[in-house]
């Protein structure tokens, strides 16, 4: 899989792409994620790529034309499954959503900043948009980083024991049971007996009931 991801900030995404799983995963071979900086495709002497908006509103808008360059000269290499930006108003990214992703083989993340994009932008060259939730960050690089981080997991191999993300927390519509380690009493705060056991069909019975107990009383609204 490869994720071309375009910004005025790639300083800001590089830490979290070239750590842990997202490391793995690219020396791998299961995925490879390039940086791309805007400022790059701009035309302007002083490399701007941003200008006032029409209208008379505060702030700056990112500029349509060296946005433009920038994915069509990305275009121009391979086809892409999907063109992403990272929006307040977007559809709100779930592990369906990552799942879904992880299965496409090349995708581009445009990085909002600023106070926004040209919106002919996302008329003419998005074709999904996605937040990570109700709040408003300085710009999508962090957004971008999530989306990344919970796509390439999921992609087979990534993750030597494939059984443990399938059981992460959403991947069935349910939060995860609780999970304990070494030692079995801990200042006389014991590990439940059926873990213990050794009995497995008690034991996944009793980690499918604390899901259901975890999930009706944090997030009821998955299980509707």
């Amino acid at each position: 899989m490869r994720i071309d991801i375009i910004t005025v900030l790639p300083e800001l995404i590089q830490s979290p792409l070239n750590h842990s799983i997202l490391k793995r995963a690219q020396d791998k071979g299961f995925a490879e994620i390039h940086l791309h900086n805007l400022r790059d495709y701009s035309t302007d002497k002083h490399h701007r790529v941003d200008d006032y908006p029409f209208g008379g509103s505060a702030g700056m808008v990112m500029q349509i034309e060296p946005i433009d360059r920038a994915i069509s000269a990305l275009k121009a290499q391979r086809h892409y499954d999907e063109i992403i930006y990272t929006s307040p108003d977007g559809e709100k990214f779930d592990q369906k959503i990552a799942n879904s992703l992880s299965m496409t083989q090349n995708i581009i993340i445009l990085c909002g900043h600023y106070k926004g994009i040209d919106f002919r932008v996302r008329e003419h060259f998005i074709t999904r948009e996605i937040s990570i939730g109700d709040y408003v960050l300085t710009g999508g690089e962090l957004a971008a980083a999530v989306i990344c981080d919970a796509v390439v997991r999921v992609i087979p191999g990534v993750i030597s024991d494939e059984q443990s993300a399938l059981s992460d927390s959403f991947q069935d519509n349910l939060l995860a049971p609780p999970v304990y380690t070494r030692p079995a009493d801990y200042n006389g705060w014991k590990v439940p007996e059926v873990l213990l056991s050794g009995h497995q069909r008690k034991i996944e019975e009793w980690q499918l009931q604390q899901s259901l107990e975890r999930t009706q009383k944090l997030r009821p609204d998955l299980l509707k």
